[in-house]
């Protein structure tokens, strides 16, 4: 669907419950700035969103279903045209940017239901998350770095991508966009439709690939409590709006995450 054409800002929304969030952060990998995104006749998905990533981070978007998390994903991403507001990475304005030119720069996203080739392999599935890098050697090592993380996946190369488990599709579907050497990751709930123990095993993962490199993360997550145990700060959207921010412990001692998240 496309966005609408702009329209005038309705209402400032509700109060944050922790500090306010930021519309911008000191040497900010990623910026959202009020991003509004309409779909159809003016109905806001997202409604003056503002939120940023450093270097290194990982951080968590919480929220219902419909919240507009995997929106905001989308427009980061430059799938989603934002009727309003500013996105920038590593100090760039990239909002007028296509989605391949964002990949270049080095944002990659995990979408929600993997969006795999069924009918290709495993191994050529990978190879489609190099179309920004074209050397072999960018391949060959990439190739390894992904191998190491998932070794399933080398076990299962030239298996169809059909054919894999939900978790092993999952494990995929990450793969593919570390391919593409980025600086920054989004994954769109990753856990969804997988076994407990191999959503285990992908978040796992996660944390052992930012140990090892840094790389920056936005997570949207169903399991609360272990997307908050993995990053280190997060925002809660409803319907449409950040209204809560801070430090992972911050947010999961709130009441407003314990009564609306976490059943409690």
């Amino acid at each position: 669907m496309g966005a609408a054409e702009p329209a005038p800002r309705g209402g400032t929304g509700p109060t944050p419950l922790a500090s306010a969030p930021s519309a911008s952060r000191d040497g900010a990998l990623l910026e959202v700035r009020a991003v509004e995104v309409a779909y159809g006749a003016g109905v806001l998905a997202l409604q003056g969103v503002s939120l940023a990533v450093l270097p290194g981070e990982i951080v968590a978007l919480i929220g219902a279903n419909g919240a507009g998390k995997t929106t905001l994903l989308k427009t980061v991403a430059g799938l989603v045209v934002p009727r309003s507001g500013e996105i920038r990475f590593a100090g760039r304005a990239v909002s007028d940017l296509e989605a391949p030119e964002r990949v270049r720069l080095g944002l990659a996203l995990v979408p929600e239901g993997r969006r795999l080739f069924s009918r290709l392999t495993v191994a050529e599935n990978l190879t489609l998350g190099t179309f920004t890098h074209a050397e072999a050697t960018h391949r060959r090592e990439m190739l390894e770095r992904v191998y190491s993380l998932f070794p399933a996946l080398r076990e299962r190369a030239r298996q169809r991508a059909g054919t894999l488990s939900g978790g092993e599709g999952q494990m995929l579907a990450i793969a593919r966009a570390l391919m593409s050497r980025p600086r920054f990751l989004m994954l769109d709930e990753p856990s969804l439709g997988i076994m407990p123990r191999l959503v285990d095993a992908i978040l796992e993962a996660l944390a052992r690939l930012h140990r090892a490199e840094g790389l920056a993360m936005l997570l949207v997550e169903q399991n609360v409590p272990a997307a908050l145990d993995l990053a280190t700060r997060g925002y809660v959207l409803q319907t449409g709006r950040v209204v809560l921010e801070g430090p992972s412990r911050e947010l999961l001692g709130s009441e407003l995450v314990r009564k609306a998240y976490l059943g409690m």
